[in-house]
């Protein structure tokens, strides 16, 4: 017989294990929480996670594999409607394990399984908060960046075209292409301008997305 890869097997076959695994994640959802042996309990978590994961997915085909698991269809629309918005705050840990007495008659470990339905801490939430202002922030600083490192460039080509008309003037040169380089420059310098400006519009505009967050 192959050695399960995640320790001994709960039932008789992977089958029989698999649904009595489908039977306890439904009594979890159903009632928010179940006593049974700690072995047990340890294998339904990561099983009663990943359902819950789905479940703040909200779409079709999240609900269908769900529906695989769990083939009742009022605790699959619990899980959807009630427990899935209770856990859109949390990124994980949806559950508890608490170990209780051992059992009457064989002495084996129990523990309670529950799902974690208390809202985050006020702090948790302002940090939480306070890390999406940062990212939005930080994407803006970069954006002024890149701005500004356009502005320094079309500056510079805006000097080299300045060089250019210079040393055709001081050259003799043909005075069309004096002119063209003084045309080239006009426009150079209009771009600089206007990349200028957008910088400094894009440092206005994070800067208060800063004051927002703050």
């Amino acid at each position: 017989m192959p050695k399960p890869s995640k320790g001994p097997r709960l039932a008789s076959s992977p089958a029989h294990e698999r649904l009595m695994l489908a039977n306890m994640a439904t009594s979890l959802f159903a009632n928010g929480r179940i006593t049974t042996t700690l072995p047990k309990a340890k294998r339904l978590r990561p099983l009663a996670e990943r359902l819950i994961t789905f479940a703040k997915r909200g779409d079709l085909p999240a609900r269908r594999r769900v529906m695989r698991v769990i083939r009742d269809k009022s605790v699959v629309h619990i899980l959807f409607t009630q427990i899935a918005e209770q856990m859109q705050q949390r990124e994980g840990g949806y559950t508890r394990i608490t170990k209780i007495a051992p059992r009457r008659g064989d002495n084996s470990p129990q523990a309670v399984i529950e799902l974690v339905t208390e809202p985050l801490s006020a702090k948790k939430a302002v940090v939480k908060e306070a890390e999406s202002a940062a990212k939005v922030a930080a994407k803006d600083d970069n954006a002024e960046v890149a701005a500004a490192t356009d502005a320094a460039v079309a500056e510079g080509a805006a000097k080299d075209a300045v060089d250019q008309a210079v040393e055709a003037n001081e050259s003799d040169q043909d005075v069309a292409q004096a002119d063209k380089a003084a045309e080239d420059l006009e426009q150079t310098a209009a771009k600089a301008d206007q990349t200028e400006a957008q910088a400094e519009e894009d440092a206005d505009v994070a800067e208060d997305a800063e004051k927002a967050a703050e």
